[in-house]
C-alpha cells in the first residue's frame, strides 16, 4: 500500500517541462500534478501549484503573478492546443488562445504572447490578444525560438526551408532569411542585447553564431563529432559564454 501511494507521489512530481524567467532570476517546472517555481540564486522552492492535471509547458513573465500554462502529460489539465494565461494570484484563469495543432512552445514579453507550434508562430498583443503577426517555420518540433525579452523587439526562429534562420526586428520592420545548416534547426538563442544569435541543427555538431544585424556568420563552435539531440542553447548575461545541453557531452 505505501509503496503504491509512493509511486503515485513519484508520478504526480514528474517533471515535464523546465523555464527559466526571462532575466534568470527564477525558473518554473511543469510536472503531471500541476507546476512549481524555483528563486535560482539563492536556490530556494517559493511556490508550488497543484492543479491536479498535467502541465507540459509554464512560462513565466519576470517575477509577476502572470504565467503561461499548456497542458500536457499522461493527464493534461488542460488542452495541449490551448495557451492558458494564468494569474497566480487570483489561482484561475484570465484569458486563453486555442489553435488547431498541439502548442510546442511559449515565449511572453510585457507586451506579446509568442505561440509556437509544429510549422507557426503567432503573435499577439498582451493586452487584447490580438493577432499581430504569423509566419511559417520548417518542422519545429521542440518549440525553438529565440526573442528579446526587454526594448527593442527581435525575434529569431526556424525559417520556412530546411535549415534556414528567420530574423525578425520589429522596430525597423526588417527580416532576414539565412541558411543556418543542412538540416532543420532544433534550437535557437539571442544574447541579452540582440545583436547575436546562435544556432544548433538536428544534428547537434555544431553550433553557429550570426550577427542579427546582416545575417554574417560570425563563428562556428563545435560540439562534438557524434550526432545528438542540443535542447538548449543560451548566452550568458555578458555573451561571452555559452552554454549548452545535449544527450551526449
Amino acid at each position: 500500500g505505501i509503496n503504491m501511494v509512493e509511486k503515485k507521489a513519484s508520478e504526480a512530481n514528474k517533471v515535464l517541462h523546465v523555464s527559466f524567467n526571462q532575466d534568470q532570476e527564477c525558473f518554473a517546472c511543469g510536472t503531471e500534478s500541476g507546476f512549481r517555481i524555483f528563486n535560482a540564486n539563492p536556490f530556494d522552492d517559493t511556490s508550488q501549484r497543484d492543479l491536479s492535471g498535467g502541465i507540459g509547458i509554464v512560462e513565466m513573465l519576470f517575477r509577476s503573478n502572470i504565467i503561461a500554462l499548456v497542458g500536457g502529460g499522461k493527464n493534461p489539465k488542460f488542452s495541449p492546443n490551448k495557451i492558458i494565461i494564468w494569474d497566480d494570484h487570483d489561482m484561475k484563469s484570465v484569458g486563453e488562445l486555442s489553435f488547431k495543432s498541439p502548442v510546442k512552445g511559449v515565449r511572453l514579453r510585457k507586451d506579446r504572447i509568442l505561440a509556437i507550434l509544429e510549422t507557426k508562430i503567432f503573435i499577439y498583443q498582451f493586452s487584447d490578444f490580438k493577432l499581430l503577426d504569423a509566419f511559417d517555420t520548417s518542422p519545429n518540433p521542440y518549440g525553438a525560438c529565440a526573442y528579446t525579452a526587454k526594448d527593442d523587439f527581435l525575434l529569431a526562429a526556424p525559417g520556412k526551408g530546411k535549415g534556414q534562420l528567420h530574423i525578425i526586428n520589429y522596430e525597423t520592420n526588417s527580416s532576414i532569411e539565412k541558411q543556418a545548416h543542412e538540416s532543420n534547426v532544433v534550437a535557437i538563442a539571442l544574447c541579452p542585447n540582440g545583436k547575436l544569435c546562435a544556432t544548433a541543427s538536428v544534428k547537434g555538431t555544431l553550433i553557429r553564431i550570426f550577427s542579427t544585424e546582416d545575417g554574417a556568420l560570425l563563428q562556428e563552435l563545435r560540439r562534438g563529432a557524434r550526432k545528438t539531440t542540443i535542447k538548449c542553447i543560451i548566452f550568458d548575461k555578458s555573451s561571452n559564454l555559452l552554454g549548452c545541453s545535449s544527450g551526449k557531452t
